[in-house]
């Protein structure tokens, strides 16, 4: 039993405007919607938990329908509190031994051959696994009046994307571990590696982007366009 966990619970600021950014307009429907349906459109997802804001009042006013199971909770100050919470918030038959997924509310572009491949390597490897693109591009390191100090190597980086997949006791575990010792950590995976386990890299897609600005709505729209041409006959 696989259920995704979808850490909504941030103002979006950078992307700007008065709606928090996973409700802002995509292609006709809030961005979170299209996300949602992404993810439960996999025959092996179940369900989804979505860690909400406290004051959101957003969500109830979208009466969004799904052909599955869509459960909210209060999320945390940050993503791995947020991610914590909607782990506890699981049905009580999601075992510690199965495969969770933790997936950005603003990456509404996931493919599901990636999602295919991400859950082959997770439920393969204890450790867990994450969607990840190597860094093609060439990296300069700043000095401290914004000159280029260094050009560093790209041999062996790569871009941390999701979804994640790691099993839920070793996530809860991992995360908590991780509080205790006041480590604000930045996804998933790095906590599990404070652990000592390797998640495995699994190459996804480039057009997987996070909606962060907002020129990149317009990106995101266009790459949405892009996948409903390839699959309609």
């Amino acid at each position: 039993m696989i259920w995704a966990i979808v850490p909504a619970a941030g103002s979006g600021s950078r992307l700007g405007g008065a709606l928090r950014k996973q409700y802002r307009d995509l292609a006709g429907r809030p961005m979170i919607a299209h996300t949602l349906a992404r993810l439960l459109a996999h025959p092996a997802v179940a369900g989804a938990v979505v860690a909400l804001a406290e004051d959101d009042e957003q969500w109830l006013r979208l009466r969004l329908e799904f052909a599955k199971p869509v459960h909210t909770c209060v999320g945390g100050a940050d993503r791995a509190a947020s991610v914590h919470a909607a782990l506890r918030a699981l049905p009580d038959d999601v075992g510690d031994d199965d495969v969770v997924l933790v997936h950005d509310a603003a990456r509404p572009c996931l493919h599901a051959s990636d999602l295919d491949r991400l859950l082959l390597a997770a439920r393969g490897d204890a450790a867990g696994a994450l969607l990840a693109a190597p860094v093609r591009d060439t990296l300069k390191r700043a000095d401290a009046h914004g000159g280029v100090a260094t050009t560093v190597s790209r041999e062996l980086l790569w871009r941390a994307l999701t979804p994640q997949a790691f099993r839920r006791g070793i996530l809860t575990a991992a995360l908590a571990r991780a509080a205790d010792d006041g480590i604000v950590v930045t996804d998933e995976a790095m906590a599990v590696e404070r652990l000592g386990l390797r998640p495995r890299l699994v190459e996804g897609r480039e057009d997987n982007i996070k909606v962060t600005v907002a020129e990149d709505l317009a990106l995101a729209a266009y790459i949405l366009s892009a996948q409903q041409r390839q699959v309609s006959p």
